[in-house]
């Protein structure tokens, strides 16, 4: 997939706004994420991606881990925010229900998790997740 090819789809994340307008800002590192939710929606986009800088980035320094593995026969398919709790400006924290269902060898996958949110110095990262 190609840098022209990503601006000009659909975003990932489902928002139904163009990735150059929705999640291609966060990747860059023009702007950060102002609610958990936010954050949630582009990092799915950016595991869809493979932005591995920005996946490490985003994640909690206490949970971070040296690298992300991607599984080159994994295919991302959607996601589907099911709930959120605080993770809005001005909170510091927040949680957000997630499915993301995926594709490894043509087999359907679904991960259905509770992932936790914490601003640090006045950004929102990946705390962890509770897989349902």
């Amino acid at each position: 997939m190609t840098a022209g090819q990503l601006m000009t789809e659909t975003c990932y994340c489902g928002s139904n706004t163009d990735y150059e307008s929705c999640c291609g800002p966060l990747h860059r590192g023009e702007t950060s994420a102002r609610t958990a939710e936010q954050l949630m929606r582009s990092r799915y986009s950016g595991f869809v991606c493979e932005n591995e800088a920005y996946l490490l980035a985003t994640w909690h320094p206490s949970t971070r881990p040296s690298r992300v593995r991607f599984d080159s026969r994994q295919r991302w398919l959607g996601l589907r925010i099911k709930s959120t709790e605080q993770g809005l400006q001005g909170d510091q924290e927040g949680k957000v229900e997630f499915v993301a269902r995926y594709k490894v060898d043509g087999r359907g996958h679904r991960l259905h998790e509770v992932s936790r949110f914490e601003v640090v110095d006045g950004q929102w990262f990946y705390l962890d997740g509770e897989h349902l």
